[in-house]
């Protein structure tokens, strides 16, 4: 069994021509979560990426960046859509391929000089991860690296997101499909 494999693609959502590439089918099955989580906590207990938190974005991130925080001993700090947050937080507004949407931190979530890797479920075009190292770096935090499950190369996120320097990792792809 492979990640890839255990990963619905759902035609025509949430508009005609788009693959949607749904991890539930992978999470909700014991040995597809756990080959998830044991990948990623492989490439970080190795020590190759320093690092003192995992930053999870709503929701999928939260699934797989608590899990993995859990597995490596490190703090999780969740980036949420707006509104969601009780605390002072900053924001982010960022540019969709069909409007704009808003992120928000808290503003004591991580100190300044704090590394973490910022994780979530799929990269598609990179604007929600680009978002999230805004708010990172805004209050002085080091993103150093980007995880996720599924790259989708086609859709031009993880050329953008290295293209600004940022390192990316992620486990499977689908491409041209």
């Amino acid at each position: 069994m492979t990640i890839k494999s255990k990963i619905r693609t759902i035609p025509d959502y949430p508009k005609k021509g788009i693959m949607f590439r749904d991890i539930t089918t992978l999470i909700k099955d014991p040995v597809g979560f756990r080959l998830v989580i044991d990948n990623f906590t492989q490439r970080y207990i190795k020590g190759d990426v320093e690092f003192d938190a995992i930053v999870g974005i709503e929701s999928r991130g939260f699934i797989i960046g608590g899990a993995l925080s859990y597995t490596l001993g490190k703090g999780f700090v969740p980036i949420r859509k707006a509104g969601k947050l009780p605390a002072e937080k900053i924001s982010h507004e960022y540019e969709l391929e069909y409007g704009t949407d808003k992120i928000e931190m808290h503003k004591d979530a991580i100190d300044k000089g704090t590394r973490v890797i910022i994780i979530d479920d799929l990269l598609a075009t990179g604007g929600t991860a680009l978002a999230a190292a805004a708010l990172v770096e805004k209050i002085g935090g080091i993103v150093s690296e980007m995880a996720f499950i599924v790259s989708l190369p086609d859709v031009g996120g993880y050329k953008k997101l290295t293209q600004k320097g940022y390192k990316v990792y992620f486990q499977t792809e689908f491409e041209g499909d």
